[in-house]
C-alpha cells in the first residue's frame, strides 16, 4: 500500500525543491504508523524542527489530518520521534522569511514548535492552509463543548 503522508510529501517536494530535508519515505511511515482509521491526510511537508538554520540533520515530516497535526521522525538507528497536536491545543502559527529559507512556528498549549529550512515561496501555502485549517476545526471543537453544556 502506497503512504498517503509520502505522496504529500512527495508533491510538497516536487513544488518547492529548496526546502531541506532527508528520508521523507522513513519519517513518512511513523505518520502512518499513528494515523487512525478515520482520519485522512489532508497536506503535508518536510522541515527541520529546530531553531537553527544550520542544524540540516532534524528532518520531520508533519502531516495535517481531518482532526490534527502530526510530526514524526524515524531516527538514523532504532525508534522515533512523534508529536501530536490537537486542535484545542493549538494557540497560534507564526511564520519568518529569511534570506535563504523562512520558518513556521506552532505555538501550543505547552511547546513552541519550531520548523526550519522551508523554501520561501512555500510559507504562504503552509501558513493559509493550516491557519484556516485551525479556525474550522476550533469552531467545530467548541460547537461541540458548547452543545455538551459546557459553557465557555
Amino acid at each position: 500500500m502506497r503512504s498517503e503522508v509520502y505522496a504529500k510529501v512527495r508533491e510538497f517536494k516536487q513544488k518547492y525543491p529548496w526546502t531541506i530535508s532527508w528520508r521523507l519515505k522513513a519519517h513518512s511511515k511513523i505518520i502512518d504508523i499513528h494515523l487512525n482509521d478515520d482520519e485522512h491526510v489532508k497536506y503535508a511537508f518536510a522541515a527541520q524542527k529546530n531553531a537553527s538554520h544550520l542544524d540540516i540533520f532534524t528532518t520531520y515530516v508533519i502531516a495535517l489530518t481531518d482532526k490534527r497535526i502530526l510530526l514524526g521522525q524515524k531516527r538514523v538507528f532504532f525508534g522515533y520521534f512523534f508529536t501530536a497536536i490537537t486542535p484545542d491545543m493549538f494557540n497560534d502559527l507564526k511564520v519568518q522569511m529569511g534570506i535563504l529559507w523562512g520558518s513556521v512556528h506552532i505555538d501550543t498549549i505547552k511547546e513552541v514548535v519550531t520548523l526550519t529550512n522551508v523554501q520561501k515561496k512555500a510559507l504562504p501555502e503552509i501558513e493559509n492552509i493550516f491557519t484556516d485549517y485551525m479556525m474550522n476545526e476550533k469552531r467545530k471543537f467548541y460547537k461541540d463543548l458548547n452543545r455538551e453544556g459546557n459553557n465557555l
